[in-house]
């Protein structure tokens, strides 16, 4: 009775922490890009034939194995994970936009006239930005988990809160209606 009593309260005690605590849920990478692969191989039949064909060979459940225990691991300790570089053809309404991720940030590549414009990630000021004409110019910044550093006239930067009425806010600062209308 005694044994029953305390493996209930550990199983109660474990149920609680998991609804109370942060999740570490990862992007889970590897098996995203694995089931991109085969979401593209060809037609549906050949794709879901490839896709049963890795799920009795434990193809996936490797995949997914390897994303919980290891590179979501190392995505929640490090912040970013060694599956996230790689590259992608994006279809804009423009044209096609090659982009390339190394990591630390994403360059992006037209294919129509082959410009390009580079973002990167600045972990330690927490601010993304571009470079143009070999200037760096910054995007935005992360203030904490409600709010953002945004640039307004005259190259300075004002706070605002990540809200719809802060987006408002913002709208109304850098240009009011006609920055609504773009």
């Amino acid at each position: 009775m005694k044994k029953t009593v305390i493996s209930a309260a550990i199983v109660c005690l474990l149920f609680s922490s998991m609804l109370t605590t942060p999740s570490c849920i990862g992007s889970f990478s590897l098996t995203n890009r694995l089931l991109g692969w085969n979401q593209n191989i060809g037609d549906k039949f050949l794709n879901e034939l490839v896709f049963f064909a890795f799920w009795v060979l434990p193809v996936y459940e490797v995949c997914a194995i390897a994303d919980v225990i290891v590179l979501n691991s190392i995505e929640f300790w490090s912040g970013s994970n060694p599956m996230a570089k790689g590259e992608r053809m994006i279809e804009g309404q423009d044209g096609k936009y090659l982009v390339r991720c190394d990591g630390k940030g994403y360059d992006i590549i037209s294919c129509n006239d082959g410009s390009s414009v580079r973002l990167d990630f600045d972990q330690a000021e927490q601010t993304w930005s571009f470079e143009a004409n070999g200037e760096r110019h910054m995007l935005f910044q992360f203030v904490d988990d409600t709010h953002v550093k945004l640039p307004v006239a005259g190259g300075e930067y004002r706070t605002v809160e990540v809200s719809q009425a802060g987006v408002y806010a913002y709208q109304e600062m850098v240009g009011g209606p006609a920055f609504a209308a773009r």
